[in-house]
């Protein structure tokens, strides 16, 4: 890990940079398959399933019999462990639920919003060396929840043509009504565009490699809203010496071991945490099993010292962390003045992984520094807020000359007889 002590203001940028590859690196191969998938449907899937995954598939659609045979493969101790987890995220985005408000903004004149759900929801789940079951969890609940009438969800199959059972038995739990077994790029561009196989959605949702990050911002262009930019994982942990060097690097190792891609950083304002932190990340990086993967990510991480709480907590909420772990004595402070952060772990023993698995809080989360202008998943992302309005004769005499006034002055004049034929008509 990159040591770096008192950076100055100007350096933050580039100490803020994620080692992802740029827009340009992989937009030609994304636009490339995306064009293939609008023209040839899935003829173009099962092309580049074949070539990204190795596999060729006679049928894509996961069928009841493979979700029966799958729910037999898991064990009784992961089933209650996914069971825990739904239960824990259910009682927190139900609880996001907002009713009608409705507000009479002048007399005879009444407006009101309502939450419809979205009908047609496309969710990804990575596969992989690393099968996130649990994302099902975070993006099938809150859509049943929000009343999604069409849960669609697509994730790559092994070399034997299978989904990671896990995957199938959370999805038949929380109520996806069609799963398939496409990955990548050809996922989303599939759900995009629709296929004979693959219904079109209104929405995807979901993580993924750098690849599918940018296939979802393809996706947005043509006519089909995303979640947010979710790409490679992040973690920022500010340490102070309440922390227990231990927790914390194994927190910045459970980031790590996601995906090469991967960043994580310290943020301390003791040297001596600083140290003991670097010195158990590599003591604890020989016992994991994914050992080669989270080195690349630790080769691209940071261990940062300030002097001040304030320098920290601004060099914070400049990188704007997806997962942002904070073990200070002084923890009101940093809860009081984080603005740009996707999610906050607050203590030792609150570790990141609570939030990837069971807390009950969502673990899709904005990176690349996204925080500063997106939220993470929740209850609402499935939801559309409409606005109604009705006015009575009474009403429009009481507003209809500030909307003549301010027709006429735009220039607008049929805007302006939409209303002074009303007030005439009395």
């Amino acid at each position: 890990m990159k040591k770096i002590y008192n950076p100055q203001p100007e350096t933050w940028s580039d100490i803020c940079k994620r080692p992802t590859q740029t827009f340009t690196d992989v937009e030609e191969t994304v636009k490339q398959i995306f064009k293939e998938v609008q023209q040839k449907g899935d003829k173009a899937i099962a092309k580049y399933t074949s070539f990204f995954d190795g596999v060729t598939l006679e049928n894509i659609q996961v069928t009841s019999e493979e979700i029966e045979i799958a729910k037999k493969e898991v064990s009784n101790e992961l089933k209650e462990a996914i069971q825990l987890a739904k239960s824990n995220i259910e009682q927190f985005h139900a609880a996001q639920k907002t009713g009608k408000i409705e507000v009479e903004t002048a007399i005879g004149v009444t407006c009101w919003q309502e939450k419809r759900p979205i009908q047609k929801v496309g969710l990804y789940i990575p596969g992989g060396t690393a099968p996130l079951f649990s994302t099902v969890l975070m993006l099938a609940v809150p859509a049943k929840l929000a009343g999604c009438q069409e849960i669609v969800m697509c994730s790559p199959s092994d070399k034997n043509g299978k989904i990671n059972a896990a995957i199938l038995y959370a999805a038949d739990l929380c109520g996806v009504t069609k799963i398939y077994k496409v990955g990548g790029i050809q996922a989303i561009a599939g759900m995009t565009f629709g296929t004979a196989t693959i219904p079109q959605v209104y929405k995807i949702f979901g993580p993924g490699n750098q690849f599918v990050t940018i296939a979802k911002q393809f996706a947005t262009q043509n006519g089909v809203a995303i979640d947010m930019p979710a790409g490679p994982s992040e973690l920022l942990v500010y340490a102070d010496e309440t922390a227990i060097p231990s927790f914390v690097a194994s927190d910045l190792l459970s980031q790590a071991e996601h995906g090469k891609d991967s960043q994580v950083i310290l943020v301390t304002t003791n040297k001596n945490i600083l140290n003991d932190v670097e010195e158990e990340v590599y003591k604890q990086l020989k016992e994991l099993p994914r050992q080669e993967i989270a080195q690349v990510a630790i080769n691209n991480s940071k261990l940062i010292f300030v002097e001040t709480e304030k320098t920290a907590l601004s060099l914070i909420n400049e990188y704007g962390p997806e997962h942002f772990i904070l073990c200070s004595q002084n923890e009101d402070y940093f809860i009081d003045g984080i603005q740009n952060a996707g999610s906050i772990f607050i203590g030792n023993y609150t570790p990141e992984s609570a939030g990837d698995y069971a807390s009950g809080t969502n673990h899709t989360l904005p990176t690349n520094g996204y925080s500063k202008s997106y939220s993470g998943v929740n209850l609402d992302s499935f939801l559309k807020a409409m606005t109604f309005q009705k006015i009575s004769n009474e009403g429009i005499q009481n507003i209809g000359k500030a909307i003549e006034v301010m027709a006429e002055a735009e220039g607008l004049q049929a805007h302006k007889n939409a209303v002074s034929l009303r007030l005439k008509n009395n």
